[in-house]
């Protein structure tokens, strides 16, 4: 084919100018595909204009694995606006560009460039380095699933066959001449961009190629979790906690919260790098501790309980018996009361009177002055904040049950900006804590969920939302949190606004469950019907009920062998605390609608009754379904060890209070009980509230005359045991008796 010698010439020229280009080319491969570089040739920068708790896990993990970082920017004035909200970061390139100037002819020296407040590592500097290495490319961008922030670059980006196409600022990697490079031309402001900045870069092949970049398309290095939540997981092995990407089966060595997934980074922080593991369980919790041990009483800090009634309460009582008994000195605590309920004051007042000077001081508001929950709150919030002596604020809610005395101290002395102590329902998953929050903001069950309340996983937890009960740090609402309103945001509960208020402010919220704390009671069904209502909560709250009524020694009754045989087949043994005696008494004698003792009763099926007492039956306060469940839980168990082969439902006809008086119905006739068992419990004390009385069971001629208060005769109730009651000769005897089985 003939040719101009213009076009001649081109075509010498052309194999020429490939070969250069192939040469150049190969030069650069054969420089990339070197060993990789040393990790003392590794370089960590990252900017961070204060000392956040996301800075200092990302400093955490950093030296857990001997990472050398230079932080940029520490004191500054943040000038790069809002993030979270909007576009901006510029000041971050800015201060990177000025540390770089020394740095920028260094060839064999490699930088790392991340983001600390949402960034920890999941490896080494060692692994680091061989996956940039294998990248084959002098510079490495962390990739993500989204475009930020502007989708008419879409088009522009290059396609890619497998793998996150679009480019994320929050981390990249390369030898230090092509990192100055890359930031070198930043003359932009402050709060211009520096995603987009960095992505203009990319996306210009031609400074792409002079600058040798790619991204880390596959999550080898760079893990953005935004966009990828469902393909991240944890890895439990080899006594090391690992993020997997489940889609392109790589394990990334720095893992990025961008955009809303903060939460899901705090979730991955609980683990990882070995910050918890099944082997060694957790492994920060013993980390910046301090130890009361040592302390005088006059040495503790000084600590506001902030006690929070906002709803009818069961149990209110012992609330506050329980405050005080804390095992911390009284002298250093101030009692802050906020009550809503006009029923409680009678329980806040006698609290104080009894107890009040005992405190530094103590501050009441009450139903009279309407102050609604949220502005109470933020009142018990500033009467610490406004005072540079209060060390800590310790809020409760009136329903959290304060089990274990030294719960204080063990808050205190983990040390953390707001911890939680885990409660929850008795034998429920209902806790004070959400592992995890829902796309819109509310309740969502994290994977370990179920394993901290159960404490099959043991240590501190960091959290999106903690309720109910909570210890603050005095410097931190006196610092960070000053004046700021904390209880109130959009339209959401006290609670949940304030879990959004220390989210926005980039605090951690932690919950241990370290130790036993208390439990959190049901408030569904608490009414104020009666004289003693605690009397009704044996099945919405049956472990405090337990816990309020049961004698302490019921639980070894067969065990320690405090079951008595007074007389053959009759059994006597421990089963309300005096408490539940009282309590029984009052009720029955503030409902006042005592039988006359007459064979004509109404209340019993024919209307006729044999053996006539002077008595309440169980049905007329309301109490039939509650006592039929105690005799249930705690009588039925005991008759199955003492008559072998006999199972019972715990079903009754006739179960009421009687009481005897010298003057109204000292005693009873001989007679036999309409039962197959009978269970008669003394409800007060022989020879202090009454002389006289007892039980004798004329067959085997024998007395027992000397009952003692919460303590049950238990014995059959047909044929055999013929008894009668024994002449009360002074004051009033009080028994409560069961037909069991009929």
């Amino acid at each position: 084919m003939d040719c101009t010698p213009r076009v001649c010439s081109l075509f010498l020229v052309l194999p020429i100018l490939t070969l250069i280009l192939l040469s150049q080319f190969s030069d650069c491969r054969s420089e990339i595909r070197k060993n990789p570089v040393p990790k003392e040739n590794l370089l960590v920068f990252t900017v961070a204009t204060k000392e956040t708790d996301g800075f200092k896990r990302f400093m955490r993990s950093a030296n857990f694995f001997n990472y050398t970082v230079k932080v940029l920017g520490l004191g500054d004035e943040w000038t790069g606006g809002d993030v979270t909200k909007t576009s901006g970061g510029g000041q971050k390139v800015r201060i990177l560009k000025q540390a770089l100037k020394s740095y920028a002819t260094e060839k064999e020296l490699v930088i790392l460039f991340v983001d600390s407040y949402d960034v920890i590592f999941a490896s080494g500097p060692e692994e680091l380095l061989k996956k940039f290495h294998q990248a084959k490319h002098k510079l490495v961008f962390g990739a993500e699933a989204f475009i930020w922030p502007s989708r008419h670059l879409e088009i522009q980006y290059p396609h890619v066959r497998e793998g996150k196409r679009f480019l994320n600022s929050g981390g990249f990697i390369g030898f230090a001449p092509n990192v100055y490079q890359l930031v070198e031309p930043w003359e932009l402001q402050d709060k211009d961009d520096d995603q987009l900045f960095y992505t203009k870069t990319y996306l210009d092949p031609e400074k792409r190629a002079s600058l040798n970049i790619t991204l880390d398309h596959r999550c080898r290095i760079f893990q953005n979790l935004n966009g990828a939540l469902d393909e991240v997981v944890l890895k439990f092995e080899d006594n090391q906690v690992r993020a997997r990407n489940m889609a392109y089966n790589s394990l990334p060595v720095i893992i990025h919260g961008n955009g809303p997934t903060k939460m899901q980074l705090n979730y991955l922080g609980n683990y990882i790098p070995k910050v918890w593991t099944f082997e060694t369980g957790c492994t920060e919790c013993e980390k910046d501790t301090i130890s009361l041990a040592e302390k005088k009483d006059s040495e503790f800090l000084t600590v506001l309980i902030g006690i929070f009634i906002e709803q009818l309460t069961p149990f209110v009582e012992d609330f506050f018996e329980r405050l005080m008994n804390l095992n911390f000195p009284k002298k250093q605590l101030r009692i802050f009361i906020h009550n809503t309920q006009t029923h409680h004051e009678q329980h806040v007042w006698k609290f104080i009177e009894q107890h009040g000077d005992q405190y530094q001081s103590v501050k009441v508001v009450g139903p009279d002055e309407e102050i609604a929950n949220a502005d109470a709150r933020n009142m018990g919030i500033d009467l610490c904040r406004q005072d540079v002596t209060c060390d800590y604020y310790f809020s409760v809610d009136i329903e959290v049950v304060l089990q274990n005395r030294d719960i204080l101290k063990l808050l205190i002395e983990q040390n953390r900006s707001i911890l939680a102590p885990l409660i929850s329902r008795h034998k429920k998953l209902w806790s004070n804590f959400w592992g995890a929050l829902s796309v819109d903001g509310y309740y969502a069950r994290s994977e370990d969920y179920v394993d901290i309340v159960q404490r099959r996983r043991i240590g501190l937890w960091n959290v999106p939302y903690i309720s109910s009960v909570y210890l603050i740090q005095g410097t931190l609402l006196q610092s960070v949190l000053t004046e700021k309103d904390l209880y109130h945001a959009s339209n959401l509960d006290p609670d949940m606004a304030f879990c959004h208020n220390i989210r926005e402010q980039e605090v951690f919220m932690y919950i241990t469950n370290r130790h036993e704390f208390g439990r959190i009671l049901s408030v569904a069904n608490c009414h104020t019907d009666h004289l003693h209502n605690d009397l009704w909560q044996i099945s919405e709250n049956p472990q405090d009920w337990e816990d309020k009524y049961i004698h302490e020694n019921y639980s070894s009754i067969i065990e320690n062998k405090i079951l008595l045989e007074p007389c053959p087949d009759v059994y006597w043994f421990p089963i309300f605390t005096e408490r539940a005696c009282d309590e029984i008494v009052e009720e029955m004698e503030h409902f006042g609608q005592w039988s006359t003792g007459g064979n004509r009763d109404i209340r019993i099926q024919g209307g006729y009754e044999n053996v006539p007492t002077i008595d309440i039956h169980m049905n007329q306060i309301g109490y039939e379904r509650e006592w039929q469940r105690f005799l249930r839980e705690f009588i039925a168990p005991l008759t199955e060890k003492i008559y072998p082969g006999y199972y019972t439902k715990a079903l009754f006809d006739l179960a009421f209070v009687v009481r005897y008086k010298p003057d109204e119905q000292p005693s009873l006739m001989p007679h036999h009980d309409a039962s197959t068992f009978t269970v008669n419990i003394a409800l007060n004390k022989v020879g202090v509230d009454y002389q006289g009385g007892g039980c004798r069971f004329i067959r085997y001629n024998c007395s027992i005359q000397a009952p003692r208060k919460g303590w049950a005769l238990m014995h059959p109730g047909r044929l055999t045991h013929y008894h009668e009651g024994l002449p009360t000769t002074s004051g009033t005897r009080y028994i409560a008796v069961s037909f069991v089985d009929p």
